[in-house]
């Protein structure tokens, strides 16, 4: 246990619907250190400032790039001292005060980098990211999810999931605050710390391990569904032993730099990219339509934000946000993509959308199913000579098709299935493979419902998304599907294999699937 782990109102103790997290102690004599940096990422000669608090007078500060084998490139000694944590930390910040102030050396590489935070009967671990300069920009670019990381992360207690928000003091909330340290398990993963897929036996109640573990281990519940350490490290470290390098950008400098990809001819994007903001998707689409390749192994393009002029805050109303959110332009609705008043089907992008049947693998939610995609397509460049065939399952060994994934409204002909008509796309899609999946969690009776899935993700999109919740409604949002396809628009292209636990099947070194993903990280696209 961390020893700072805190039970939230209403707290239940359980492991997935109970309400608790990291926070600060408000004790200024106990053991402890945290701190944030005052950005998500630097380039060389940026100047990086350091927050933090901590019982002791003095922080033990390492810098370390992340990888393979792990670089330390700082070592230093910072002031400290206890500073008050406001109770809203989550939404406005912490506020402590800066500590230091490091003008990013120019021979550091672009990557992830961890800082470790240690005094004397505690330590913590921040992150921050590095980008290439203009003149260094070559090879692939990996576009990190951070989107998804603020949505997730639920140190200080709230995020866009639970919280102590609202009238109430216990609702989720609709804005985060990047001025706070991340919640364990977002920088590193603890040994032995599961996954998120699990099929738990039929007629039994649907258990949740990686819950189960975070509550044992005092971590944050949400460890296994976001941040750096979940998907994109993993996958990093796959390209780094095999010799592919990377440069690395977030999702908020594409959000704030229309040039965030110049210089790249392709780039990555590995695991959980559920939320994206009108700028990002505006970015993103013209360096794809001047001829920039996406190379996307996520899952789950689900939520328009918006963030804050100097990036700070992310904000999301999700559910609430046809009540609640106060935007003027209807476009720009923190709502689901497909929202009707949003107007901005989410396959324009990507040429798939989470709002397709996005759970798989666990739960009750096709949690039995293939675990894999079913090939359809055998003869697209990205499967030629892996020796599989119409019909045969890719990555089912190691659990790939999950946990949440992307997929399209299709008709099938002949044997193969094509992109039903006046879907949103903006270019032409080949779909290569795919596998059932769906938004509600089915039960026999009682004792076997889900109360953490369950029907309300269901009714609450086919009530927003297709405007009711009928038999029909219902239907196009529980009996759907995740794809892995290849979308072209303008003079470039999307291969988007649409599952967050693509990255599973390079972890378990599963041939097959990572022939695919060199195919698509080095081939050539045709």
């Amino acid at each position: 246990m961390t020893g700072f782990f805190v039970a939230g109102p209403l707290d239940d103790g359980d492991a997935v619907s109970g309400h608790y997290y990291e926070a600060a102690s408000p004790d200024p004599a106990r053991a402890q250190v945290w701190g944030y940096t005052d950005k998500l990422s630097y380039a060389p000669g940026e100047v990086l400032r350091l927050h933090a608090m901590s019982n002791a007078a003095e922080i033990a500060v390492t810098i370390r790039r992340d990888g393979l084998a792990p670089q330390d490139v700082q070592h230093l000694t910072i002031r400290g001292g206890f500073a008050d944590t406001p109770a809203d930390c989550s939404i406005t910040g912490c506020r402590w005060p800066e500590r230091a102030a490091l003008t990013i050396p120019a021979d550091w590489r672009s990557g992830v980098y961890k800082i470790l935070f240690e005094v004397a009967g505690h330590r913590s671990e921040h992150l921050f990211v590095l980008r290439a300069t203009d003149a260094r920009r070559e090879g692939l670019v990996m576009v990190l999810t951070t989107g998804t990381w603020c949505a997730y992360n639920d140190w200080g207690g709230s995020n866009h999931y639970q919280g102590l928000s609202g009238p109430s003091g216990h609702e989720f909330a609709a804005e985060v605050s990047l001025h706070r340290p991340w919640a364990t398990g977002f920088a590193s993963w603890p040994e032995g710390a599961p996954r998120v897929p699990h099929a738990s036996p039929l007629r039994t109640r649907p258990r949740y391990p990686h819950m189960e573990f975070a509550r044992a281990n005092g971590i944050s519940k949400k460890y296994a569904s976001s941040g750096w350490a979940s998907f994109e490290r993993p996958f990093a470290l796959w390209c780094e032993g095999q010799g592919i390098g990377l440069d690395f950008i977030t999702q908020h400098d594409l959000h704030r730099d229309p040039r965030a990809l110049s210089g790249y001819a392709r780039a990555l994007i590995a695991g959980h990219d559920e939320y994206w903001t009108w700028e990002m998707r505006d970015h993103l689409e013209a360096w794809v339509d001047g001829g920039g390749e996406l190379a996307r192994f996520a899952g789950n393009y689900y939520w328009q934000t918006r963030l804050s002029d100097d990036l700070a805050v992310q904000t999301c109303h999700k559910s609430r946000a046809d009540s609640c959110d106060p935007v003027a332009d209807p476009r720009r609705l923190t709502s689901y993509w497909d929202h009707p008043q949003v107007a901005r089907p989410a396959v324009a992008t990507m040429g798939l959308t989470g709002a397709a049947g996005v759970y798989a693998g666990w739960s009750r939610c096709a949690a039995h199913g293939a675990g894999g995609f079913t090939i359809y397509r055998p003869d697209h460049w990205a499967l030629r000579e892996t020796g599989l065939g119409y019909g045969d399952l890719l990555g089912a060994a190691s659990r790939i098709f999950a946990y949440e994934v992307d997929g399209i409204d299709f008709t099938m002909t002949h044997g193969l299935p094509f992109p039903a008509a006046d879907t949103g796309l903006a270019g032409e899609l080949t779909i290569v493979a795919m596998a059932p999946a769906t938004t509600v969690a089915h039960a026999t009776g009682p004792q076997d419902a889900d109360t953490f899935i369950g029907t309300d993700d269901a009714l609450d999109l086919a009530a927003k998304v297709h405007g009711g919740t009928g038999p029909d409604e219902l239907g196009r949002v529980t009996r759907g599907n995740g794809c892995m396809a290849e979308y072209r628009r303008g003079k470039g292209a999307v291969f988007n294999a649409g599952s967050c636990e693509w990255v599973a099947g390079l972890i378990a070194r599963e041939a097959p699937v990572e022939e695919v993903t060199r195919r698509v990280l080095l081939g050539p696209w045709g």
